[in-house]
Parts: structure tokens; C-alpha cells; sequence
């Protein structure tokens, strides 16, 4: 019989986060986690987002995985849409980047760029950093069964027979969802996308392109029926794969390894890449359908990661979901055991928050194929956007809505999904559709906060292992949280204010202790996000001719998403 307080399903990045986290914050809390495979193992899902880098030097990894020497993900190229160009999206313009040696720190343009890891050593050195914080590991372990009373979990077997009491049991066991098949969770698949995706592994293959020290961008290359991903994922060895609709290469009649190696000599700019490599010669299969749950938790039970939802990777976002969500458990489940907050209330915003993020990435993920041909009316599909969180408008009013990042809060404090911030989000919609993107914020120059009629509650924010409370407002489907950006310019505009007092406020204090590293990038922010504001009704604004006004752009060629110069 193993006893045990955390019981964790599943030693990928959810299960090892979630453990590490536990144990750095609590370390006499027990936490046992049960892992199939024996590392290193590979692995589907290489390519970060920025927001894990926060993660993994919170955990006190960032060394280790720096010191792994992952190419630095700048961004990605990409031939996508109704053009054969070439562009870039960057998450540190391009000729902000500094050369600087490595291992580097967690400071500095690291705080804005991601990794592009090969799972087999990534996924190795987050499992074994949870077993020195002290979690009890057990690799080539299966869960072979679960006992369940109602929606409460009494234990887990495994597969030599030992049996498992824990008091909350976690599933971070990817699509294989070993709880949430046993305890009967219901799965929607919202999108109507069923893609396949078919990869391998390549040695020497040349970098599309080499940016200072370690720097690269991931190639994301559309073929037509499907696209083509190549990530490198170290010095000599890169990932690359093909994703199509299922149907299509059911219809096909080929073979995987002869559908991948077809796919790969229509992209000339692969085949050049690859001309010098050889690959693994294993020709891997997963289908990429994207779903979400209709729950996350239960009576002692919570999903983490794909156990709870699955989003299309051409995103990138599915280590950031299942990372940054560990992050969020583990912060609630130390405050479980503290007794400090209300249960439920917690756990309602961790499921909801799951799900939302999850449903959000597929929605933006099918506006991409929109782009793609995949739909032919893409002003027309951003009405099913819309309605996913529960907003009924027309075709026009939802493409605004959708240019003005409505959607977007997938970071607290701030605007942003996918790694792309409002201004990305617009010049996406304004490159994917053909039509100018538009700023609301150019016809308003007075601003006040307003939140008449909204119902006022609290939503958590996760700080050095412990949940804050702060106020949260809410008037239907649309919710303002009082973090961060938001926080300052609720306060800052209580009274009216015209936009030149944010611009001298923002510049005399060097950024009012934002934490942004530049007063640009704080004005970059909080302008955005004031834009986010005001088409939610949450500031009213009015213009008048005696005081001066900002012009907003979004250019077709910007710093963050430019054509390709290489």
C-alpha cells in the first residue's frame, strides 16, 4: 500500500510541474507520481511559448533547461494564408535580439523568448528536478485501475497490484485521461476539424535560419491539403511533420511513411533543408483532434494538461496550457491544505479558466484555417467564435469584435493568446481577411472607468505558492479582472482623464512599476489593453478638440510580424 497526499498520474511536464511546484512551496507534503514510461522518451510537442520560461524559473529549472542548450525560439516563419510569401512573426523583434553567450539567465530578452526542446531530454530533466525536490517517482508504473465511490476517488491500482490512498489524486496523463475515462467526464470536440499529424526525426538537418547565439524560428509551411512543422530541436536534430485532414489521407490510400515522405518533396524549402540529414527512419502517427472537457475536477480528483483538453498544434500551445495549468493546481491544492480559501470558489475558476483557455486556443486555431481555405468565409466564422463565449452577434460585428482581441485573456493582467498580443491579433485578422484593422482607441482622446451595473466578485491570482484575492467585475459574458494592466488603468482612470496624462504618467514614473523593461513596452501594453476595455463597455470615451489624441496602426509590415527577410 503506497499513502501519499498528491497522487499524480502521468510524469510529462503536467505531472512534474505540478510536483515540483508542490514540493518547492510545501516540502513536507507528499507527493507520489506514477509515470508508464521509462525516460528519456520522445515525444510530440516541441515547440514553447513564452510564458513556460516564467514556469520553469519558478520551479527553479530555467538553469537546467537553458543549460540543455534547446535552440531559443525567436518565433516562427510561416507560408500560410492566401499568399505564397514568406513571413515572420517574432516574439522580440528581430533586431532587438543581442548576442550574448550561453547558459544565459532568466532576465533580460530570455523574459520574451521561448525554447524549442527535444522531449526526450526536456521532458527527463523536469521529471528528475521533481524527484531532488523530493517526489516520489516511479517510472514504468502504470495506473491499471481506479476505484471510484460516486465522483470520489478511494484509490488506484497499479499494474504490479500495490494500491494507492492519496487525499487528491491528479490526471496529467495526456489523451490517455486514465481518470477522466474512469470517473466519466464528458468531452466535447468543438472544433470541426479531425486532422491527422505524421512526424519524424531528422539528424544534421540545416537550420532555416540562425539567429545570433542559439536563436532560430520554427518553419510552419502550408502544402495545400496541410502544412508541414520543422522545429529544430537542438545543435544536429530537428522534428519534422506533416498535418492534414483525416479524411484526406484516408482517401489517399498510402501508407503513413509514404504520405509523410510525398508531403515533405512538395515543400522545396524542406527538401533543401534536408538534402545533407537522414532521419530516424520511424514514421510516427497521432491523430490531432481537438477537444475539451465540460469539467476539471471533481469531489478529490482534478485534470491537468491534454488529460482536460487538446487544442490543433499550429498554436504551439499545448505545453504552455498544460504547464502554466500545473502551475495554477499546485498553487490551489497548497491552499487546500492551508484551509485559506473557499473550496469551491477555487475550483470553479480552475476548471472554468481550463476550459476557457483550451476552447479559446481552438477557436483561434480555426480561424487560422479559415486563412487557410479551410473555410471560405472567414469574416462569417468569427460569429462561432463569438457565441463560444456567449456572445450573439452579427458576421460584421464579430470580426470587429474578434480585430479588438475580445477573446483574449490568456494571461492575467494582460491581452494576448497564443503568443500574439492585441496588435498581433489584429494584424493577423487584418492579413488572414484582406481588411484594414481598426482601432477604436483613434476616435476617443477622454477616458473614464465604468463599471456601472456590473456584478462585483473576486477571482485568484497565484504568487509564491499562496492565492491572492482580488476584485473581479462581471456584466454577462464579458468580465474585467482587477490585475495588473487592468488594475492600473482602473484606477487611473476613476475620473476622466485624457490619453496624454497615461503617456507623461507612464513616463515620469518609467513605467509606474508595471514591470515591463521599457516605458515603450509598458505604453505598448497598456494601450492595447485600454482598446480591450473600451469595446467591452468597460470605459466610456468621448473626444474633444482641445486636448490631443494618439493615432493607432496596425501597418502590413510591422517589427512583430513582418514578410520573411531572409
Amino acid at each position: 500500500m503506497i499513502e501519499t497526499d498528491v497522487a499524480i498520474a502521468g510524469g510529462g511536464p503536467g505531472g512534474s510541474t505540478l510536483g515540483s511546484l508542490l514540493k518547492k512551496y510545501n516540502p513536507d507534503i507528499r507527493v507520489s507520481i506514477f509515470e508508464r514510461e521509462k525516460f528519456p522518451r520522445d515525444h510530440i510537442g516541441e515547440s514553447q511559448l513564452p510564458p513556460i520560461s516564467a514556469v520553469l524559473n519558478e520551479m527553479g529549472c530555467w538553469e537546467k533547461v537553458e543549460a540543455a542548450n534547446f535552440p531559443i525560439k525567436i518565433g516562427a516563419t510561416f507560408r500560410w494564408g492566401q499568399t505564397n510569401e514568406l513571413w515572420d512573426f517574432e516574439f522580440l523583434p528581430l533586431g532587438h535580439f543581442k548576442n550574448e553567450p550561453r547558459p544565459a539567465k532568466y532576465r533580460g530578452q530570455r523574459l520574451q523568448t521561448a525554447f524549442q526542446v527535444d522531449r526526450a531530454i526536456y521532458d527527463k530533466i523536469l521529471l528528475d528536478h521533481a524527484k531532488e525536490f523530493g517526489c516520489d517517482v516511479r517510472e514504468e508504473t502504470q495506473v491499471r485501475q481506479i476505484d471510484r465511490t460516486g465522483d470520489r476517488i478511494d484509490g488506484m491500482v497499479l499494474d504490479n497490484g500495490e494500491q494507492v490512498r492519496a487525499k487528491y489524486y491528479v490526471d496529467a496523463s495526456g489523451n490517455s485521461a486514465l481518470i477522466r475515462r474512469a470517473m466519466g467526464v464528458e468531452v466535447d470536440e468543438v472544433s470541426v476539424l479531425k486532422n491527422v499529424a505524421f512526424w519524424d526525426y531528422w539528424e544534421n538537418a540545416e537550420w532555416a535560419v540562425e539567429i545570433g547565439v542559439g536563436g532560430t524560428r520554427i518553419q510552419i509551411l502550408s502544402i495545400g491539403y496541410g502544412w508541414i512543422w520543422f522545429i529544430p530541436l537542438g545543435p544536429t536534430r530537428t522534428s519534422i511533420g506533416i498535418v492534414c485532414p483525416a479524411e484526406y489521407y484516408k482517401k489517399s490510400g498510402k501508407s503513413p511513411e509514404q504520405h509523410y515522405l510525398d508531403s515533405l518533396a512538395l515543400e522545396p524549402r524542406v527538401t533543401g533543408l534536408i538534402r545533407n540529414a537522414t532521419r530516424s527512419g520511424k514514421t510516427w502517427a497521432t491523430k490531432d483532434w481537438s477537444y475539451v472537457v465540460d469539467r476539471a475536477y471533481g469531489e478529490n480528483w482534478f485534470l491537468v494538461g491534454e488529460a482536460a483538453g487538446f487544442a490543433d498544434p499550429i498554436l504551439s500551445a499545448g505545453l504552455t496550457l498544460t504547464q502554466t495549468g500545473a502551475r495554477e493546481l499546485a498553487h490551489i491544492i497548497l491552499e487546500l491544505e492551508r484551509g485559506g480559501h473557499d473550496r469551491k470558489w477555487m475550483l470553479d475558476w480552475y476548471s472554468e479558466t481550463q476550459i476557457r483557455r483550451v476552447r479559446q486556443h481552438i477557436r483561434f486555431a480555426d480561424f487560422w484555417y479559415t486563412a487557410n481555405g479551410v473555410w471560405k468565409d472567414a469574416r462569417e466564422y468569427t460569429r462561432e467564435i463569438a457565441k463560444d463565449v456567449g456572445l450573439d452577434l452579427d458576421a460584421d460585428a464579430a470580426f470587429k469584435w474578434l480585430g479588438a482581441g475580445g477573446f483574449a485573456w490568456d494571461n492575467a493582467g494582460q491581452v494576448g493568446l497564443g503568443g500574439f498580443d492585441l496588435a498581433g491579433v489584429k494584424s493577423l485578422t487584418q492579413k488572414f481577411t484582406g481588411d484594414k484593422a481598426q482601432w477604436t482607441l483613434n476616435d476617443f482622446n477622454i477616458f473614464r472607468i465604468n463599471l456601472e451595473g456590473a456584478d462585483k466578485s473576486e477571482t485568484p491570482i497565484f504568487a509564491n505558492g499562496k492565492i491572492h484575492a482580488v476584485p473581479s467585475y462581471s456584466r454577462g459574458a464579458k468580465t474585467l479582472n482587477a490585475v495588473g494592466v487592468f488594475a492600473f488603468l482602473i484606477d487611473f482612470f476613476q475620473r476622466d482623464r485624457d490619453i496624454s496624462e497615461l503617456f507623461d504618467h507612464i513616463k515620469r514614473y518609467r513605467g509606474a512599476g508595471l514591470g515591463f523593461a521599457t516605458e515603450h513596452l509598458a505604453l505598448h501594453h497598456l494601450t492595447q489593453t485600454l482598446e480591450v476595455m473600451l469595446a467591452d463597455g468597460w470605459v466610456t470615451a468621448r473626444f474633444s478638440r482641445n486636448k490631443p489624441k494618439i493615432t493607432m496602426n496596425t501597418p502590413e509590415e510591422g517589427e512583430i510580424i513582418h514578410p520573411n527577410k531572409e
